[in-house]
């Protein structure tokens, strides 16, 4: 991708230059990635099972391991972003999803597969810290918003793709054919990362002003616009210390960082892994026994996912932050309270399935249109500049521990609590959340990176920073 060098002095102020949109969509490319690991094993999974002849905890672990080669991985991520960038971070991602997804396809046993997925998470693990970071620092603030939504939107994209090719391969129980299709766009993202420009954040913490200053020339409207945002770059940088020792002697960066741990849990525990790994097993329990039932009732998972992450898309940087989250809480707390409740009584009729399964639709578009997109968002802007690496670090390395224990735990919950009483106890945590984003939760829309730090190093209220 080439990229103008020039800077037109006719660019209107608030139009976004071609070359952004361009650029936020192949980094977004890792959301597509993202999504493919994320769907995969839920179709493969039964096929593999009946193959190897294995017990629940097994397909627990099989699935689980990925967030825990995730969780591992976002532990090294800060550094890799810090020392050589976050486009070469990207780099990194691609090349693990690739090559993950290869042992995956070649595994002869249960252990390899376990490897594969390891691989895989590592991949997972790069690419959910570097993406955010990544897009955070190098779009204007007017489309910032838009822009991370992309990223979760390639997520559901990428979850719909998989669910339609699992459909397909499930009618030969061709399992292998599932998990190759994750190699693919992995070669072209790691192709297509190499023609990204660096952050212009990471240039200036790395003292090369004048690079970060080209950069943005391509990026922005005006040279004014380009010398404000520097000097704002050069204000953040002030701050005497960084990452460990930032966390160590700054309260109000702990704040932060406590506010996107805990962003990460309300976001894993609302329960929308439970749906992306274990589709077939919940529509079994609804009451779909045939693989083909369970199969196509992922593909409308995917499906309505991908549709209403358009909603985060469009209303972000115009609704705001907050009343998404808001909508999308109460929404996936109502939808898993009817489904447990009707997953409490002996067996369901026609109509009761077919409000179960629009209940669990609405658990979906409320998800992919708040806490889906909004919690990545939230939690690349409220860390400062020096701080960043570390504060992405701790949330993300937060989400895939949480995640590896909802996926580690849900077939477990099955068998102890049944299913109402599990899908009961989402809702429960869904309407806690609820209270956690009236409390803490800032509203960030059109306020920019340097001034939401600004708030919070001066000691504002959590829920205040973005004002």
């Amino acid at each position: 991708m080439q990229l103008d060098n020039t800077l037109s002095v006719s660019a209107p102020r608030n139009k976004t230059r071609p070359q952004v949109i361009w650029i936020c969509l192949l980094a977004a490319l890792a959301g597509l990635l993202f999504g493919l690991d994320i769907g995969v094993i839920s179709g493969a999974l039964p096929l593999i099972a009946k193959e190897y002849h294995l017990l629940d905890r097994q397909q627990e672990w099989i699935v689980s391991s990925m967030m825990v080669g995730a969780a591992a991985a976002t532990l090294c991520s800060g550094f890799l972003a810090y020392r050589f960038g976050r486009k070469y971070a990207l780099l990194i991602a691609a090349a693990s999803f690739c090559l993950g997804a290869i042992i995956c396809t070649c595994a002869v046993s249960a252990n390899m597969l376990i490897i594969g997925r390891l691989v895989l998470g590592v991949g997972l693990g790069v690419a959910s810290y570097a993406t955010p970071l990544y897009l955070s620092e190098i779009t204007p603030k007017n489309i910032r918003g838009a822009m991370i939504s992309a990223y979760q939107l390639m997520i559901a994209l990428g979850i719909l793709i998989v669910f339609l090719t699992n459909t397909a391969f499930s009618y030969s129980g061709n399992w292998r054919g599932m998990l190759l299709v994750v190699a693919v766009p992995s070669l072209i993202f790691l192709f297509g990362a190499l023609f990204l420009p660096r952050s212009p954040r990471w240039l200036m913490i790395h003292n090369r002003e004048e690079d970060a200053r080209n950069v943005l020339l391509r990026l922005r409207n005006s040279r004014e616009e380009v010398e404000t945002e520097l000097q704002d770059i050069k204000e953040q940088l002030k701050v005497k210390q960084q990452g460990w020792h930032l966390f160590k002697e700054n309260r109000n960066f702990r704040r932060s960082v406590g506010l996107g741990i805990v962003l990460q849990v309300m976001q894993q525990f609302s329960g929308v892994n439970v749906m992306m790994y274990y589709a077939p097993r919940i529509f079994h329990e609804i009451g779909f026994a045939s693989t083909a039932d369970q199969m196509w009732g992922t593909v409308i998972v995917g499906f309505v996912m991908t549709i209403a992450t358009f909603i985060a898309v469009g209303f972000v940087d115009r609704w705001g932050r907050k009343p998404m989250l808001y909508t999308g809480f109460i929404t996936m707390g109502i939808a898993m309270a009817v489904v447990g409740t009707l997953l409490g009584g002996e067996s369901l009729s026609g109509v009761e399935k077919g409000i179960t399964v629009t209940m669990l639709l609405l658990f979906i578009v409320g998800f992919s249109m708040s806490a889906g997109p909004l919690i990545w968002l939230l939690c690349s802007e409220i860390q400062p500049l020096k701080g960043r690496e570390f504060g992405i670090t701790c949330s993300t390395f937060t989400c895939h521990i949480a995640g590896m224990i909802v996926s580690a735990t849900f077939l477990s919950l099955l068998n102890s609590l049944g299913s109402a009483h599990t899908f009961y106890l989402y809702s429960l945590l869904n309407i806690v959340a609820l209270a956690i984003i009236f409390r803490f939760v800032p509203e960030t829309k059109n306020i920019s990176l340097e001034q939401i730090e600004q708030n919070l190093m001066a000691g504002k209220p959590l829920r205040d920073i973005g004002r």
